[in-house]
């Protein structure tokens, strides 16, 4: 990993973290959004306030969807080329993101090993180091030595503590991102006509089942990235290092729909769900999960001591699909609200949700425009004789 340790001198050795009142207009060009930048990170870090600015280069970096992220290169007065990530905020990205939880989290996921170090904040965004690694693709998640590594690192990622309330989020999250979807308004006609077609009360209807049937679950609550899709994982083949980056989803909730919503995110951006694991694919991440360090051994009533039993298999592997549910109810809200007209220019123009405009979810989901398709199709699940369905199959 390359750190801007060096970035903001001896700031960044105490515990006040850098930050500036400036903001940046997401709307502008990367040449002339490259000044205001640059002007940025002379106010946040005092070692480069006199810097010319030819020592800067500036250019955009994958893997963002509400956020532009921006690599910004520095030759220091010591011929050293550090480098740090800016991120800008999508314009009314609060509606769907708490910053202030977000900037919590990050200080204790970052002293646990956890994504990039926070250099500092400002208006709109903030300053991360730069990771030396790419960000890995959908088909890459289901190799099974990445698959086992991200299974381990989830375990990892989940045991953190993070300081207020341990309270479960999601069902808050998903009835406020009801309430602000079921509001929209679009200028442009056929896509009100669209949305007009939603049958919001039957959405309703099917979060309050969901909610319902995962509380039987009695699923753990744990610290949950919430949003594990391959563009928040990065991978330094060199070093054979994987990372887990970008937590600004994360919050208390349940064990379940951290990894059902991994799980949905194998479908990619095409939402093709052929792509979902298959059982077998699921254990190899659950015995990982489970049991970093002796996935493959079994518990048997001789051997108490061992782990990763076929009960603690299928309950995950229930709880896991059974929350997967609330995965797309969660982003196709999401989706709907990023689709308004507020919102629409400066993500259009980097494409993010080019798909949703022509009637597909930006985010792997329920395919359609958006939720009426969920509401009414097979993406059910049933609950009788005992027996758990998911798409017609069973889960026990």
């Amino acid at each position: 990993m390359a750190v801007a340790e060096e970035a903001g001198g001896e700031n960044l050795s105490s515990h006040v973290l850098p930050s500036s009142s400036l903001t940046l207009d997401t709307s502008l060009s990367l040449p002339d959004l490259t000044p205001p930048l640059i002007e940025l990170c002379k106010d946040l870090f005092k070692k480069w306030s006199k810097l010319d600015d030819s020592c800067f280069s500036v250019e955009t970096v994958s893997g963002g969807i509400t956020n532009l992220l921006l690599k910004v290169s520095v030759k220091e007065e010591n011929e050293n080329e550090v480098s740090v990530t800016v991120r800008l905020y999508g314009p009314n990205t609060d509606y769907v993101i708490n910053r202030e939880r977000e900037l919590q989290a990050i200080k204790y996921l970052s002293a646990a090993g956890f994504g990039a170090k926070l250099l500092g904040v400002f208006g709109n965004g903030m300053v991360q180091s730069f990771i030396n690694a790419r960000t890995l693709t959908p088909q890459d998640m289901r190799d099974p030595k990445l698959a086992a590594e991200i299974a381990k690192q989830l375990h990892e990622f989940h045991k953190v503590d993070i300081p207020g309330s341990k309270e479960p989020q999601l069902w808050n999250e998903i009835f406020k991102f009801y309430e602000n979807a079921s509001i929209l308004h679009f200028d442009d006609i056929e896509k009100q006509k669209k949305y007009e077609t939603i049958l919001f009360k039957e959405v309703y209807n099917e979060v309050v089942e969901i909610k319902e049937l995962t509380g039987l679950l009695n699923a753990p609550v744990v610290f949950a990235h919430n949003d594990l899709l391959s563009g928040n994982l990065m991978l330094n083949d060199d070093e054979d290092k994987l990372y887990i980056i970008d937590f600004e989803y994360g919050s208390y909730s349940y064990r379940g729909f951290d990894i059902g919503n991994h799980f949905n995110e194998y479908a990619g951006y095409d939402c093709d769900y052929n792509l979902y694991p298959s059982k077998d694919e699921q254990y190899h991440f659950f015995r990982h999960y489970l049991q970093p360090d002796k996935p493959h051994e079994v518990s048997d009533k001789d051997h108490e001591f061992l782990q990763v039993s076929d009960k603690d298999l299928e309950a995950l592997y229930i709880e896991t699909n059974t929350f997967m549910l609330a995965s797309h109810l969660f982003w196709a809200l999401w989706a709907l609200i990023q689709l308004s007209s507020s919102v629409k220019r400066s993500l259009l123009t980097r494409g993010y949700i080019k798909n949703v405009l022509q009637g597909r979810e930006a985010r792997p989901g329920p395919p359609g425009l958006l939720l009426m398709a969920y509401a009414t199709s097979a993406h059910r699940l049933c609950h009788a004789s005992g027996t758990f369905k998911v798409y017609g199959r069973s889960l026990v």
